[in-house]
């Protein structure tokens, strides 16, 4: 990995692209985004509407990950403020917050989510969406690193271009929104790798060591995680959910509003189904989907009832690789573990 890799564990010699194994203590690993966000392991907790509070991202802190508030799901700038002072009675390690630029008629007070993150002394940044000018314009003069999730090799290069420092490449697997070109991370990646002159991480159906492992082998800085993190004690959302994703498989995920130009990958349940087939019948009409996608009907699902059927809601095809609910220590720990495994493995087939 040249100079932007480096792991240390002492256990025998380097023998695959400078990594060794230490079969007694925790894989080690210094990259760009470790190094550029101050954490131990290079895991992220990206944002999550209705999913990112202090709760969870301090959990994932103290796991020696990076997490992120989302700043969004805050009613406004001050109450952001109050999230960030939670988040930090919580942990005294590094954490950010999650911007992300949505298209929308009236769009939220940017200026004001900026300036307080400025003012709370925030160091990284988490941007996603549309264009990241506007935010990076506001935070850039304070220093603040900017790491922005995209879902296209031409986006990508767009977000460079306006001073963004990472890029987190997020493949069509990925909960949320996959934008519009339908490309996996088994070309993102190793694309992205190799042809941009940013550190990349990896995003999108991220969720265990040995994917992690694959993506330092490609190239990448680290892994930022989304769904995963919803399935872990310390994440508030209701039990209902959580078991909805240790019980589904990788099938359990469909795409809604593709026909509004605003495509989402969702929890496949009957609720999505009727938008699938309500799209059908009036493609482009978002009047008739909008009952069905209001973002207040997930949250009751999170936080009230707990019924995974009853609203439609993000998750990634990672649904199909989460089998448990552990702690987010648990999750890191186990994640560091597996990746070290695959890359033993790989070290001992070398001839």
């Amino acid at each position: 990995f040249g100079s932007r890799l480096s792991v240390s564990l002492p256990s025998f010699s380097s023998k695959l692209l400078g990594l060794a194994m230490a079969a007694t203590s925790p894989m080690k690993v210094k990259t760009a985004f470790t190094e550029m966000t101050g954490v131990e392991k290079p895991l992220m907790c990206g944002g999550m509407h209705y999913v990112g509070y202090a709760e969870l991202v301090a959990a994932v802190a103290n796991a020696g990950c990076f997490g992120c508030i989302t700043a969004l799901t805050q009613p406004n700038p001050e109450a952001l403020r109050q999230e960030i002072r939670k988040c930090s009675t919580l942990t005294s390690k590094p954490f950010g917050v999650n911007i992300t630029l949505l298209p929308v008629g009236v769009p939220p007070d940017y200026p004001g989510l900026a300036k307080v993150c400025i003012e709370e002394g925030i160091k990284v940044i988490e941007t996603a969406g549309r264009d990241p000018s506007q935010v990076i314009n506001l935070v850039k003069p304070a220093g603040i690193k900017i790491i922005h999730k995209t879902t296209s090799f031409r986006h990508a290069i767009s977000a460079i271009k306006r001073g963004v420092d990472m890029i987190s490449i997020d493949g069509f697997e990925c909960g949320g929104h996959p934008g519009s070109d339908d490309v996996t991370n088994w070309v993102l990646l190793p694309k992205a790798c190799a042809k941009l002159n940013v550190p990349i991480i990896v995003s999108g159906a991220c969720a265990n060591g040995r994917q992690l492992a694959a993506a330092l082998v490609m190239g990448a800085e680290g892994m930022n995680m989304g769904t995963r993190w919803m399935a872990t004690r310390e994440c508030g959302i209701k039990e209902g959910i959580k078991e909805a994703l240790v019980k589904a498989d990788e099938r359990n995920t469909t795409l809604v509003m593709r026909s509004v130009g605003n495509t989402e990958r969702v929890y496949k349940n009957p609720t999505a189904a009727k938008v699938v087939e309500t799209e059908a019948e009036h493609p482009g009409d978002f009047e008739k989907i909008r009952p069905y996608v209001a973002g207040l009907a997930y949250k009751e699902s999170f936080w009230s009832t707990g019924d995974p059927s009853t609203s439609v809601w993000s998750c990634g095809q990672s649904i199909g690789l989460i089998d448990s609910v552990p702690t987010c220590q648990e999750l890191a720990d186990e994640i560091m573990a597996d990746c070290e495994a695959c890359l033993n493995r790989v070290n001992r087939s070398r001839l």
